[in-house]
């Protein structure tokens, strides 16, 4: 019996020693195999396989506010053969294009007038920024040796010294100097009631800035619009890559004034009284929704640089955020692509056929019947977004208003051009194509594969334009 206590304290004694072997050899193994992960998860852990960039976020299109997705795909571009005189110039052609987003409307007036607004505050800013350092300089200091405050002070440039990083202070001794346009700062907002301004000058500035009394009506003074020049850069990528060179050949700067011509409603017509509209129709807030005429297809690219500049400039205050593709203006095979929305072979965005619903209700806004021009509902434009859409969701592809596009007129650019995203740039050349017709043409031009030209510095009122921006990647991914 005492041989078989012991044997069995002998047994419990062996497991309780194996077990605590057990527990120590495990603990240091955990803490083994945690030493290897946090090794590997210090450097390399591909294991010498080529697995490509880390990326730290993967991305994803955004679709920009006001914009379809047009999915791209190929399609018979050109006029039909039963159009003889059209095919001549338009042959008809199986063409492909990329996906991209396209304005679901027209550029309206609001959203041309941000635009303008954006370019009339920088211009303001710019001459309170300048006119506060002539005042500083000539400024007696008060006690203790501080400098003056309020007034023409509150729009001082951006101190781009103090509080500054490395790198703002490297682009600052370096790159600014006085006549370069320094850092606006926007925190403070524009007094514009002249009897807020807050010093004489704040007067000096904004008196500089409007017409003069002599040409103001009735004592009525409003901002010159002279000064409402926008200037940018662009990158002419399409002669860098053909010829080569040094890369500051191929950066081109435009200095431009932006604001529409608005006297197009009157010296487009002769022996027509069009003052209203000459007077109201980009100024007026009715007319906010309805697309903006007048504009050069100079202006819609600067339009379009700023579009993207604006975007761009809010997304880096954003971390990990990719800057968008540039808005543009479509090329010609796009715009015809977008318009047939999806339907082969279609006249018009709406399908073929009439200009007229079953209940005899015209679908476009033109120049119906001989000279009836208020028989579709309206004498002029309309807002961007009336009449039904097509089936890409796209308004007023007929009718409204005539569209610029990027793709330069020749009578054999559908020969010239490739089949693959066609596209005829030519800078030297100064007439651009338009299309889908507008308010005050006949039902011909609204036929999704005509196409007509105007002179890029050439403002109508019966033109306006709508943007795109490339899509990255493909929609079937």
């Amino acid at each position: 019996m005492q041989f078989q206590y012991c044997f069995l304290n002998k047994i419990i004694i062996g497991l309780h020693l194996f077990l605590k072997y057990i527990k120590k050899t495990m603990k240091k193994a955990a803490i083994y195999a945690l030493l290897i992960t946090i090794f590997y998860s210090c450097g390399s852990n591909d294991r010498g396989e080529l697995v490509g960039v880390k990326v730290k976020k993967k991305w994803f299109s955004e679709k920009p506010f006001g914009m379809a997705l047009i999915p791209g795909g190929s399609f018979t571009m050109g006029k039909q053969d039963q159009d003889i005189i059209g095919t001549m110039s338009t042959p008809t052609k199986t063409v492909t294009v990329r996906p991209y987003y396209m304005d679901v409307t027209e550029v309206t007036n609001n959203e041309y007038k941000s635009f303008v607004h954006w370019v009339r505050d920088s211009i303001v800013r710019t001459r309170l920024g300048y006119q506060a350092e002539f005042a500083a300089m000539s400024a007696t200091p008060g006690v203790n040796g501080a400098m003056p405050t309020g007034g023409i002070q509150n729009y001082k440039f951006k101190d781009t010294v103090e509080n500054a990083t490395p790198y703002q202070k490297y682009m600052y001794d370096n790159y600014y100097s006085f006549d370069t346009i320094q850092p606006l700062d926007w925190s403070e907002e524009l007094i514009w009631d002249q009897q807020d301004y807050p010093d004489v000058d704040y007067v000096e500035v904004m008196d500089s800035l409007y017409i003069s009394r002599e040409e103001a009506v009735d004592g009525i003074v409003s901002f010159n619009t002279k000064f409402l020049r926008y200037r940018y850069s662009w990158f002419d990528r399409d002669n860098a890559a053909r010829k080569g060179g040094n890369r500051k050949d191929f950066v081109q700067t435009e200095v431009l004034n932006i604001y529409p011509d608005t006297t197009a409603w009157v010296k487009d017509f002769n022996y027509s009284y069009n003052d209203p509209m000459h007077q109201d129709y980009f100024y007026h807030q009715s007319y906010g929704d309805y697309p903006v005429v007048g504009v050069t297809w100079e202006q819609a690219n600067a339009f379009c640089n700023w579009r993207t500049k604006r975007k761009n400039d809010y997304l880096k205050g954003r971390k990990n955020v990719t800057q968008v593709p540039d808005f543009r203006l479509p090329t010609e095979a796009e715009w015809e692509y977008a318009a047939r929305g999806g339907l082969e072979f279609s006249t018009y965005p709406w399908g073929t056929g009439s200009t007229t619903s079953d209940r005899g209700c015209f679908l476009a806004n033109f120049k119906p019947v001989r000279g009836n021009y208020s028989a579709d509902g309206a004498l002029y434009t309309v807002e961007a977004e009336s009449f039904n859409a097509n089936d890409y969701g796209l308004y007023n592809m007929a009718g409204n208003v005539s569209e610029w596009t990027n793709t330069a007129y020749n009578l054999s650019s559908y020969n010239m051009a490739s089949t693959m995203n066609p596209n005829v740039e030519d800078r030297k050349n100064k007439r651009k194509i338009i299309r889908g017709g507008s308010w005050k043409d006949v039902a011909y031009f609204l036929e999704v594969s005509s196409r007509d030209y105007e002179y890029l510095d050439t403002a109508r009122s019966y033109i306006g334009f709508r943007t795109v921006q490339n899509f990255i990647g493909t929609t079937n991914n």
